[in-house]
């Protein structure tokens, strides 16, 4: 009897899980099998040392910073002429050399890191070497749920010459992650990312990673380790994308550039609330409201299957996108799509908006030096009434949000007019502004170093004018009851989590406060801590509009992602009972929970607009922006912290993706928390957080 016609009767047994009393011949005959299909492969199965890099990696948020270990990892050689492929996860600390040990030759090979396929997670290294051996792969119309699976790895014996490690189990899903990986029960953990995923006859399903549906990044689901869900990269996937990557060009997603309109991906069609400015979907012509019926010839009925159709395509792919836009249907054909590095920057005016004001348009608080508005003659204590481009008439808004989103329809150095009537209220004047672009180019250290402590008319709770009288809206209803003041203990509505909220005690209605949800670190969650960190916050809460919020992690080692929905749950209770700026909703953390709050940031943006994290890294790799939902980073650490490297490398890595970030370290300091210095500039950052 061969492999091949003991493969699905091998199958079936993994999925039964017969009792060595009900078949032991099979199993022997299973274990025989194994033992044939690891022989097979593991010629190619390399082991990799790393030196130099950093000590300390970031995992997510839900335990803290991993030490890299020192040990050795995996690898599979995927060209005869020494391309091997690996884990990105592997080099997540950025070594500063690679070595790799071939079965069969007597020295270790020193490799370089060729190039970096960023969506599936893998790295292709090159050594000096020829004649290397390929394995088969396995094709991925023959792979199916059920079928038995080994994951092999060479980090135990430290002779490259002795059998891998073997863990064995089965193909548990298909095309998860968004379509690129298999899913397997086999352990998967850093003792064998990076090496290949076996069937029973010897031929390769693909090479293991972590990896996470929710996020991107060489350390992307760690926390699944040894779990029984693991995930692997088809080698079919990779053999495809080795030219490109074999030129040394990283690979990344490609975006088409929308955000959906519903926040539920499994529910209502997909329907574009918004494109962004110079995306693949704005080049192509696809507009808000657009319903995307159809990807690459292939109906989608969610915008879930509009993710899964493009999960796989990487940046410079293309494909055909099928819209219903009223009662017709358009097709977009051969529609490239874009990537990161096409990211756009959001434009601004630079100026600070006077905040609570009923009255039409927006009154100028703080013009930013040398920003366009200052460039064009916009002066403070002025007032923006209308707004227009360079051909179109100019157009009355109602207030600060209406013109954020008509700046928010733009992009950078595009030219537009604004009416401005002076501060004097005499004198009227139509001025040309070359929108700026946030994060400015070369740095986004931009907080003013003081700020008009006028910042509200306090009349939040007034009904807004409507510009050429139209009729207001209604006016936000009043409650005579008086709010809650101080310090404030509660639970979440489900009764399961506690959390405190502080409130100035000459809290005012009529004033819109911003929100700050401190993330504790882990254990400093007690009586004390609070107190702590009340002390260091409480007159900048009286003298800027700050409400606290405090939920608190259930786990002794800290937050976890789950609790992302109990920090929301937070927020939005403050928001329904007090007179929140929703642009100036703030998490904020420190070490752990400063992850957190990068991942709250993230994977909130209907709610959180600024992230302040302290002695936190991100993890992974940034999600893509979302127009309409501006999200703002401050990012600190002191100079002798472990992960200060970590920090500044997520700062580059914002910035790439167009996010506005500010970056402080502190000078001989370690893990801890803000100085007076820093804290001083966090609060002026979120006083400016509504920048138009």
């Amino acid at each position: 009897m061969t492999c091949r016609t003991l493969a699905p009767v091998l199958a079936l047994l993994c999925l039964a899980r017969p009792t060595s009393a009900q078949a032991p011949g099979l199993d022997a005959l299973q274990q025989q099998a194994i033992k044939a299909a690891v022989r097979k492969v593991a010629p190619s199965v390399v082991q990799i040392e790393t030196s130099g890099g950093r000590d300390v990696i970031v995992s997510g948020p839900q335990g803290a910073p991993v030490r890299k270990a020192a040990g050795p990892t995996t690898g599979l050689i995927v060209s005869a002429d020494g391309y091997v492929i690996s884990s990105s996860y592997n080099f997540a600390n950025k070594p500063t050399s690679i070595f790799v040990a071939v079965p069969g030759h007597k020295e270790r090979y020193v490799a370089k890191a060729v190039a970096t396929d960023t969506t599936r997670m893998l790295t292709l290294l090159k050594i000096d070497a020829t004649g290397l051996p390929v394995p088969g792969a396995a094709p991925k119309k023959d792979i199916k749920i059920g079928y038995t699976a080994a994951a092999l790895g060479r980090t135990l014996d430290p002779n490259p010459a002795s059998p891998p490690s073997v863990s064995v189990g089965i193909v548990s899903a298909l095309e998860r992650i968004w379509g690129k990986a298999l899913q397997t029960d086999a352990k998967i953990s850093p003792a064998n990312y990076g090496g290949p995923l076996v069937d029973i006859q010897g031929r390769v399903l693909g090479v293991t990673i972590p990896a996470d549906p929710q996020s991107e990044g060489a350390t992307a689901g760690i926390e699944y380790y040894d779990t029984g869900i693991g995930f692997a990269i088809p080698l079919e996937d990779i053999n495809a994308a080795l030219p490109r990557l074999k030129k040394g060009k990283d690979l990344g997603r490609g975006l088409l550039g929308i955000t959906a309109q519903s926040a539920d991906l499994y529910g209502p069609p997909s329907t574009v609330a918004n494109v962004a400015p110079d995306s693949a979907a704005a080049k192509a012509g696809l507009k808000p409201g657009d319903v995307i019926i159809e990807i690459d010839g292939k109906p989608v009925r969610m915008h879930a299957q509009v993710m899964h159709a493009l999960g796989t395509k990487y940046e410079g792919d293309k494909v055909t996108v099928k819209v219903r836009r009223g009662k017709e249907e358009k097709t977009f054909p051969d529609l490239v799509l874009g990537g990161v590095l096409s990211a756009f920057g959001q434009p601004v005016l630079g100026i600070l908006p006077l905040r609570d004001d009923p009255e039409p348009g927006v009154g100028v608080r703080f013009v930013y030096p040398k920003g366009p508005a200052d460039v064009a003659g916009v002066k403070e204590g002025d007032r923006i009434t209308k707004v227009g481009g360079m051909t179109g008439p100019l157009q009355p808004f109602s207030g600060r949000d209406h013109l954020a989103g008509l700046l928010g329809a733009t992009t950078p150095g595009n030219k537009i007019k604004v009416e401005v009537l002076r501060k004097d209220g005499k004198k009227t004047e139509t001025l040309e502004v070359t929108l700026g672009e946030l994060p400015p180019k070369g740095s986004a250290d931009d907080i003013p170093d003081k700020l008009p402590d006028e910042s509200t008319v306090k009349k939040a709770l007034e009904p807004r004018k409507q510009p050429g009288g139209g009729a207001p809206p209604p006016a936000a209803k009043k409650d005579d009851k008086k709010a809650d003041t101080g310090l404030i203990n509660r639970k979440t509505a489900s009764g399961s989590h506690a959390y405190w909220l502080y409130v100035p005690r000459d809290y005012d209605p009529n004033i819109s406060y911003a929100l700050v949800v401190w993330l504790h670190p882990v254990g400093k969650n007690k009586e004390k801590d609070i107190d702590d960190f009340l002390d260091a916050w409480i007159s900048y809460c009286r003298e800027n509009h700050i409400i606290l919020a405090g939920p608190l992690a259930e786990s002794p080692t800290g937050w976890v992602p789950s609790e992302s929905d109990v920090v929301v749950e937070v927020a939005r209770d403050a928001l329904a009972n007090y007179t929140v700026d929703r642009r100036r909703v703030v998490v904020h953390g420190m070490g752990v929970g400063g992850q957190m709050a990068l991942y709250v940031g993230f994977h909130n943006r209907d709610v959180v607009r600024g992230v302040a994290a302290t002695g936190a890294a991100m993890a992974n790799q940034p999600k893509e922006k979302v127009i309409g939902q501006p999200l703002a980073f401050f990012l600190h650490a002191g100079d002798k912290d472990p992960l200060a490297k970590a920090v500044a490398e997520s700062k580059d890595r914002l910035i790439e993706h167009k996010y506005p970030v500010v970056y402080r370290e502190t000078p001989a300091a370690g893990h801890q928390y803000l100085d007076d210095k820093a804290l001083d500039e966090l609060v002026r950052w979120i006083d400016s957080l509504d920048r138009l």
